[in-house]
C-alpha cells in the first residue's frame, strides 16, 4: 500500500490504487501535504482494530520526516517530494491541499488521550506560524486566513479554509496557559468572518473563495470562485463553537443556512448545488456531493443536538466527520501487541 520511497513517504496514487505515481499537476510529482498528513487517525485506529502495530508506525514514519524538515518560516508547504523528501513549490494554504493536515496534528493528540506530545507539539508550533504569518484583519476588523506564495500573501480566503474556526477552539483547552484565549478568540472571529462571508451574499450560502483586496471583503470577485458544492466547513465551526461557547448565535447562523439550502439547494432528487451564490436566479450544478451528507447534514444536527451526542472527551471526528473513538494507553498497546 505504501510504496517505499527514500523519504518514507507515500506517493497518493500507491495509497488509492496501487500504482507509484502521483497527480501530474501537483508541483513536479510531488505528494500532496493534505493527503499523506490525512492518513494518522484511520491508520492509528487500524492498529488498534487489527491488533498489528504496522499501520501505526507508517504513518508516524512520516510525522518523523516532517518533524525534522526545515520549513520556511515555521510553515508547512502544500507540496513535498517523496524521493528526494525535499518540499516543492512554497505555497502554503490552511484551505485546500494543506488544510486537515493540521486538523490530524490535533486530533492525533486528542486521539491519543492527550498523550502524543509529538503531535500536539506540532499543532501549536504551526498555529503560531500561521498566526504569525498568514492571519490577517481586514480594514473594517475582519480576520481571515491569507494564502502563502513564495514569502507573498495571496488575500484569499477559501470555503475549505473555514473549517479552521473550529480547529483553533478545540485546541485552546491544551494551548499554553497564556494561549487559550487566544485560540478561542481566533475561532470565533474567524467564524465570524466565514458568516459574513456568506451574508454578504444574495443566496445566504458562502462561495468557495472570497478576497480582502480591491476595495472588497469576504466577497468572492471571480466567477470561477462564486458557486457553492453543499461544503460543510462553515457549519463545521459553527458546531464546535456551539459546543464550547453555548452562544446562541452560532445556532442562529446555522439555522440562517439551514433555511438557505431548503430554499436554493433543495431539489426533487435531494439537494444540489448552485452556480452563483450572488445571482438571484437559480442555476443548479446537478450534484449532491458525497460529504454533503457526511458532513453537512451531520455537523447540522451535531450543532442542534445536546453535547452528551458523541461527546468530545469520547469520540474524534475525521477530516469526513466519521466518529473514531478516544484511545487509552491501555487502548495503544493492545494495537502495538
Amino acid at each position: 500500500m505504501f510504496k517505499k520511497m527514500s523519504s518514507n513517504l507515500p506517493e497518493l496514487n500507491a495509497l488509492i490504487v496501487g500504482i507509484g505515481r502521483n497527480w501530474p499537476w501537483a508541483s513536479g510529482g510531488s505528494s500532496i501535504l493534505a493527503e499523506f498528513g490525512t492518513l494518522h487517525l484511520e491508520f492509528v485506529h487500524l492498529s488498534y482494530l487489527s491488533g498489528n502495530p504496522v499501520f501505526a508506525e507508517k504513518v508516524m514514519n512520516i510525522r518523523k520526516v516532517l518533524n525534522q524538515l526545515d520549513k520556511p518560516e515555521g510553515l508547512y508547504p502544500n507540496y513535498l517530494n517523496p524521493s528526494s523528501g525535499q518540499w516543492g513549490q512554497h505555497h502554503v494554504s490552511v484551505g485546500g491541499l494543506g488544510d486537515s493536515f493540521y486538523e490530524y496534528l490535533l486530533k492525533a493528540w486528542l486521539m491519543s488521550d492527550k498523550t502524543d506530545e509529538e503531535g500536539k507539539q506540532m499543532y501549536y508550533d504551526a498555529v503560531q506560524s500561521i498566526e504569525t504569518h498568514l492571519i490577517r484583519k481586514s480594514s473594517t476588523g475582519l480576520m481571515y486566513i491569507a494564502e502563502w506564495k513564495g514569502g507573498l500573501l495571496e488575500h484569499k480566503m477559501g470555503h475549505l479554509t473555514c473549517f479552521a474556526g473550529g480547529m483553533f477552539v478545540l485546541g485552546a483547552d491544551g494551548a499554553p496557559a497564556d494561549k487559550t484565549e487566544r485560540h478561542i478568540e481566533l475561532g470565533a472571529e474567524i467564524a465570524r468572518t466565514c458568516h459574513e462571508s456568506y451574508d454578504r451574499t444574495s443566496m445566504k450560502l458562502g462561495p468557495e473563495a472570497f478576497r480582502f483586496d480591491g476595495g472588497v471583503e469576504a466577497i468572492a470577485t471571480r466567477q470561477n470562485e462564486k458557486y457553492y458544492i453543499l461544503r460543510p466547513e462553515v457549519i463545521e465551526t459553527y458546531m464546535y463553537m456551539w459546543r464550547f461557547t453555548h452562544d446562541p448565535k452560532y445556532r442562529q447562523w446555522g439555522w440562517e443556512a439551514v433555511e438557505a439550502l431548503e430554499k436554493y439547494c433543495r431539489v426533487d432528487g435531494g439537494y444540489s448545488g448552485v452556480r452563483d451564490v450572488y445571482s438571484n436566479h437559480q442555476s443548479h450544478d446537478d450534484v449532491q456531493q458525497s460529504f454533503f451528507l457526511s458532513e453537512t447534514l451531520k455537523y447540522l444536527y451535531l450543532l442542534f443536538s445536546e453535547d452528551d451526542l458523541l461527546p468530545f472527551e469520547h469520540w474524534v471526528f475525521n477530516t469526513e466527520a466519521h466518529p473514531l473513538p478516544v484511545l487509552s494507553r491501555e487502548d495503544e498497546e493492545k494495537g502495538n501487541r
